[in-house]
């Protein structure tokens, strides 16, 4: 461990590193000592269930997560630091028919990237100011911490029944990044849960993944089956994205602490226009090489075409506007068999609709020239359940 009460004592170097680490673009910044936080008990049960879906790496050696001193030798203190992610506009409004929904924090480019960088620059600045080098490690997202319970340690806010951050000036809009520093640096004070009796993050959830407070069924939330499942969506939850094509606040947005954060103008957090109100038409146009164009540096690049077009499939459905079905019939076609499966879905439930009839006969000729040469079991499946559901809404 290196000793750095021969160069300045504790409570100073802390308050410097605060001071440095607001003035380097973070909002918030919270020392926690490296022991396991609060509720870091809760992980393994929590994995036990399956509640993590097929979120594998989440099981990989859980007693890393659960305690930072397990991640890098002699690490005594973590810096928690946060930005404030809230956009200008209302992140809960209905898009305009025919266009998709993203979720806040993937309408700009990937934050990973900003923040590391952030990360890196104070690091510079640490090292310089000490004249030496120091162990430590950064980390946004990626590395096996659990980094809303450091945030509650680290006297950033409580874990709110949503299971997000709740900061009392910035509600759920904290981007968290953390440093693993190898000096003793005083503790900052916890915050008491200030949920109280409110539910609306419960209530908002259009899948139920809330259904019992502070824990959060992954496996049902839209977040991750819309950008980490990467197989077929059950009918139901294909009804609960609606418009959506990457991720879900729903359960961010009601927060009433929010009303106290004030949107970010840092240029760093302005979102792309073209991903405020993506057109479901050109979405479900893209092949390879215009996705990887067109979120270059953006996190939606990471699902990949298959998973995209499958949303996309599942959202043009939903609008249900003739339209779509020239888009949708493309897609019955795709080399994906998830992506066939999941457009055939979609003109069946437009077809459906009490104005299906003035799309005319072609769509469902469609579905059955597909059943006739598709091989894959799984889109027959869909197909036979598509053309079943017409059948159905036209007797």
């Amino acid at each position: 461990m290196v000793d750095n009460r021969e160069v300045v004592n504790e409570a100073e170097l802390k308050e410097l590193l605060r001071a440095k680490a607001l003035a380097s673009g973070f909002d918030v910044a919270g020392f926690a000592a490296a022991l396991p936080p609060p509720r870091a008990e809760a992980l393994t049960p929590w994995l036990q269930t399956g509640a993590h879906g097929g979120m594998a790496w989440l099981a990989r050696e859980p007693e890393k997560r659960e305690d930072p001193r397990r991640l890098m030798e002699g690490v005594a203190t973590v810096l928690v630091l946060g930005v404030n992610s809230r956009p200008e506009a209302t992140a809960g409004a209905q898009p305009a028919a025919g266009c998709g929904t993203i979720a806040v924090h993937a309408r700009r480019p990937d934050y990973h990237v900003v923040l590391q960088k952030r990360l890196k620059g104070l690091r510079v600045w640490l090292e310089h100011h000490l004249g030496r080098p120091v162990p430590c490690r950064l980390c946004v997202d990626t590395a096996p911490l659990l980094e809303k319970p450091l945030g509650v340690a680290a006297g950033l806010g409580w874990q709110g029944k949503n299971a997000l951050l709740v900061s009392p000036r910035m509600g759920c809009w904290l981007l968290l990044a953390e440093i693993l520093l190898p000096f003793a640096l005083p503790p900052d004070r916890p915050l008491p849960d200030r949920c109280g009796r409110c539910r609306r993050c419960l209530q908002a959830c259009p899948t139920d993944a809330l259904a019992e407070p502070y824990r959060l069924q992954a496996r049902r939330c839209l977040a991750y089956l819309t950008i980490e499942w990467d197989g077929p969506l059950a009918p139901a939850d294909r009804l609960a994205m609606g418009s959506r094509l990457y991720g879900c606040d729903d359960c961010l947005v009601v927060c009433p602490w929010n009303r106290f954060a004030v949107p970010n103008g840092d240029a760093d957090w302005q979102p792309r226009v073209q991903w405020l109100a993506p057109s479901l038409l050109q979405c479900g146009s893209l092949d390879e090489q215009a996705f990887r164009t067109l979120t270059q540096q953006m996190p939606m690049r990471r699902m990949g075409l298959v998973r995209w077009l499958r949303n996309v499939a599942v959202a043009l459905g939903n609008w249900g506007a003739p339209q779509a079905l020239p888009v949708l019939r493309q897609l019955l076609h795709h080399d994906a068999p998830l992506v066939r499966g999941h457009a055939a879905w979609g003109i069946g439930r437009i077809l459906a609709q009490p104005n299906g009839k003035e799309c005319g006969s072609a769509p469902l000729l469609w579905l059955q020239e597909q059943r006739q040469r598709e091989s894959e079991p799984m889109v027959q499946e869909e197909i036979a359940a598509a053309l079943q559901t017409v059948a159905g809404a036209l007797r």
